[in-house]
């Protein structure tokens, strides 16, 4: 047991000690122009080498992803079809029909569920690109998703955009660490060029 904690103190030791070389998930999604979800399925089947600091966040090394980039297997081919993947949590059943059918309509791949608890176990079974999440839904509300999407995932793993009918969320939003907060009722052009602007980072 000594020894592995000595490995893994030494482990993030060699992270801080060469920042430049290591990536997040996102960066190294940006590096190979593939979603995130594209990423974590090609680390977790063996395919491109991860590593994970104490707090358990994924980094990726800058010489692995070249690598994989240049090798037989890498192949940018196979990432470009795959479809980014977003995640709508609302409990209003036309809302999430309305934001489905403009995402698909803009190629993405989507998912939706009727409340937090709904969400939860969708982002266990797969995590998403992106979460599109209302703030106001009965029993556990999009403040305390966003919570344990965070707890369970790290802060910036998955991006988050809140919504909500009032505007004094949006302050809250950005404090609590989503990326981007919209107003309701929606402003289509909007919600899909925030969408584009943080799959694209």
């Amino acid at each position: 047991m000594q020894d592995d904690r000595q490995r893994e103190s030494a482990g993030a030791g060699r992270l801080a000690d060469d920042g430049r070389e290591w990536l997040t998930l996102g960066q190294a999604a940006a590096f190979l122009g593939a979603a995130q979800s594209t990423v974590r399925k090609w680390a977790d089947g063996g395919r491109l080498p991860t590593f994970y600091t104490p707090g358990g966040h994924r980094r990726f090394r800058r010489s692995d992803l070249e690598a994989f980039l240049a090798g037989p297997r890498g192949g940018l081919t196979a990432a470009r079809p795959v479809a980014a993947s977003v995640l709508v949590v609302d409990d209003d059943p036309g809302l999430r029909e309305f934001v489905r059918v403009n995402l698909e309509a803009e190629g993405y791949s989507v998912r939706e569920a009727a409340s937090a608890s709904e969400g939860l176990a969708a982002l266990a079974e797969e995590p998403p690109d992106l979460i599109l999440l209302d703030v106001l839904m009965p029993q556990m509300d999009g403040w305390e998703m966003l919570r344990r999407v965070q707890e369970r995932h790290g802060v910036d793993a998955i991006q988050v955009i809140m919504y909500s009918g009032t505007v004094e969320e949006a302050g809250k939003a950005e404090e609590r660490g989503a990326r981007a907060f919209i107003g309701k009722p929606f402003d289509p052009t909007k919600l899909l060029e925030a969408t584009r602007q943080l799959l694209r980072s």
